[in-house]
């Protein structure tokens, strides 16, 4: 994958292919002046630790009856992350309306750097996520984008560690960077996807092409948020895959309001 400042080696026409797969943008949301977030922001060390979870922003959420927690993906700063949180809440406010608290993450790093903060977020987003459970109660929805996938499953692995299975009430991968087969009974998540109530959905687009070609040159393996999983006879309990390349053209529109997957993301959670 192409690192924050760096770059990926793949020459001739296969290096535009990917330098054409790379330009994106997330559309035109600025957030608004303090909006909901949790942030490990500069919490990350080379030992694979992270946290605790700062709540920052403005908590208006007394009104609402659930929480949608958005997780960013690699190569992204602070102000992006609250960006796409808010544009996944303007997407929702036709379909489900409710909150949408962005997770951010230290991800504007290098490639392997960013998995092993992904790694390291697990714990302290399990931790938020059981004293939330606990002290709070209203359902929260999980959503894992790109990188951010990873960050998810990682957490489901916490939280079936520590019994808390029943924490989050939907979890949906929207375009993600994990290996295809890491969602299977035997892989990575298998275990941990069972386990947990809630249903996971993994939307995928075959039109991704920063999975389909940047992450499959980088991680030589098929991102799980391109074509599916590996193998569907393998698929644990509680998983389904959703196929949006029809409405997916790129790795930047899973989310974006009118344009993306959102309206089916609703209906796998109603």
């Amino acid at each position: 994958m192409f690192a924050a400042g760096g770059t990926l080696g793949v020459a001739g026409g296969g290096a535009f292919y990917v330098y054409e797969s790379l330009q994106g943008d997330f559309g035109d949301h600025a957030a608004p002046l303090s909006p909901p977030v949790l942030s490990t922001r500069g919490t990350a060390t080379d030992t694979g630790d992270a946290g605790p979870v700062r709540t920052e922003g403005a908590w208006a959420i007394d009104d609402s009856s659930e929480l949608f927690l958005f997780v960013h993906g690699f190569d992204t700063e602070d102000d992006a992350a609250r960006d796409q949180a808010y544009a996944t809440q303007v997407g929702l406010d036709d379909l489900r309306p409710a909150p949408v608290a962005a997770y951010s993450w230290d991800s504007a790093v290098n490639w392997d750097a960013a998995k092993r903060n992904a790694d390291a977020n697990a714990a302290p987003l399990a931790d938020w996520l059981i004293d939330w459970d606990r002290t709070d109660g209203r359902p929260i929805h999980l959503v894992g984008y790109s990188l951010g996938a990873r960050v998810v499953c990682e957490t489901l692995r916490v939280l079936e560690d520590h019994g808390e299975t029943g924490v989050p009430a939907s979890v949906s991968l929207l375009g993600g960077a994990i290996p295809y087969d890491s969602v299977e009974r035997p892989g990575r998540y298998g275990s941990a996807i069972a386990a947990v109530d809630a249903q996971v959905t993994n939307f995928h687009s075959r039109n991704d092409r920063v999975l389909g070609w940047v992450y499959r040159v980088s991680d030589r393996t098929r991102a799980v948020g391109h074509g599916g999983i590996n193998t569907p006879d393998a698929a644990p309990a509680g998983y389904r895959d959703v196929a949006v390349t029809e409405l997916v053209d790129d790795h930047y529109s899973y989310f974006q309001p009118g344009e993306g997957c959102l309206p089916q993301l609703v209906e796998q959670i109603e």
